[in-house]
């Protein structure tokens, strides 16, 4: 996994949880299922550089 592939899909991980959480004491859905997606999309970047990884060894 690249260092900045890497970097990326745990910033957008811990945003996302950030951003729910805040959305879930402010009682804001919206904001709740954007951070949900956006910790999802974090999530699918880091599978995709794990899978690249394995098939470079």
């Amino acid at each position: 996994m690249t260092a900045g592939e890497k970097a990326k899909a745990k910033t957008e991980q811990a945003e996302g949880k950030a951003k729910e959480a805040l959305g879930s004491a402010l009682g804001n859905d919206r904001m709740v299922a954007e951070g949900q997606a956006q910790k999802s999309k974090g999530d699918a970047r880091e599978a995709k550089e794990k899978t690249k990884d394995a098939f470079k060894h």
